[in-house]
């Protein structure tokens, strides 16, 4: 069967649907390539927001579900996500960024020989900058050509995922023999896993901590974290496999912008396998991609009442220029 290709997107949760729009797009510079709902519960935003035109292996969602309290990060939870930027050189111009819009980062560290930044939105979300310097591997997409970010400089996708668990040994032994990933390099408690073309977009760090309590969902941390794969039919091929390895699924799931399989593979981690496409230009022009609340087709029969119940939020680009700085 077909392997897994990368990292497809990660989705988080917020406790602010504007907030959130605005650090991802004024200060990250990534563009919003989709404005819905959450298609489980209608009454929730789910913001995407990728590179210019929403390229698998590029995109972070967010729900804003009302009312959920704000979570605790620790062990057994995808506890932080990266983003590639395409150079060393560009990180010394997010340390500087980072520092004139008071975003909290911890400078420039290296892992795994490769150079980062992290740093945290104002729920506490953990994010990285990761470098493609001499990245091999999975292709970057494409920074979004009108963003605030010079494009030598802007974000190009997904980097690692890290997870952090209390029960190593179970996790390889699920991520070499279920996933197909192969750990490539260790640091400490930290083991590297990489599938398919590898690199930067086709890795996840693992720790391993037993100590931490266990994290807790809520505003602020990971929902769960999808890997990408080619087509329905190769989407049916792991439904397959997952199940076989024991492991209750989803089954088929059309979220109509790609199509999906959900699978809880450890306790409180939640993984997806997607598709590449059908994308998310099918809906929208190019020029106007997230500025209008788009709904799957199931839902567009209750547009006026989904209006009703998500307040508005001015997501126009289109109409303004930016200034790269």
């Amino acid at each position: 069967m077909q392997g897994l290709k990368g990292i497809h997107h990660v989705t988080a949760i917020t406790s602010s649907a504007e907030k959130n729009y605005a650090f991802f797009t004024y200060i990250l510079g990534m563009r919003l390539v989709k404005k819905t709902v959450n298609q489980d519960d209608i009454q929730t935003y789910h913001l995407f927001f990728a590179d210019d035109r929403g390229n698998p292996g590029t995109d972070m969602t967010f729900f804003d579900f009302p009312g959920i309290p704000k979570g605790s990060h620790g062990t057994n939870e995808i506890f932080k996500t990266s983003f590639r930027v395409p150079s060393d050189a560009a990180l010394d111009y997010w340390v500087k960024r980072f520092d004139r819009l008071e975003v909290t980062h911890t400078g420039v560290k290296e892992q795994f020989g490769k150079r980062t930044l992290s740093f945290v939105d104002f729920d506490d979300q953990q994010y990285q900058l990761i470098s493609d310097e001499e990245n091999i591997g999975v292709e970057a997409g494409v920074p979004w050509q009108d963003g605030p970010i010079p494009l030598d400089y802007a974000i190009t996708g997904l980097g690692p995922i890290f997870v952090r668990v209390a029960n190593f040994e179970y996790f390889k032994e699920m991520m070499e023999k279920v996933l197909a990933f192969n750990e490539i390099d260790q640091d400490g408690a930290f083991h590297l896993f990489e599938v398919g073309e590898g690199g930067n977009g086709a890795q996840v760090i693992v720790e391993y901590n037993p100590v931490l309590p266990n994290g807790r969902q809520g505003y602020g941390t990971v929902h769960h974290a999808a890997f990408r794969v080619d087509d329905r039919n190769v989407l049916e091929e792991w439904i397959t496999r997952m199940e076989n390895f024991g492991f209750q699924t989803s089954g088929y799931v059309n979220r109509h912008f790609f199509e999906s399989l959900y699978a809880r593979v450890a306790p409180q981690i939640l993984f997806e396998f997607a598709t590449d496409g059908p994308g998310f230009m099918g809906d929208e022009p190019y020029e106007t991609l997230g500025e209008s609340l788009s709904l799957p087709p199931f839902l567009e029969p209750n547009r006026e009442e989904i209006e009703k119940m998500v307040r508005p939020i001015d997501t126009v680009r289109s109409t303004k220029e930016f200034k790269k700085e």
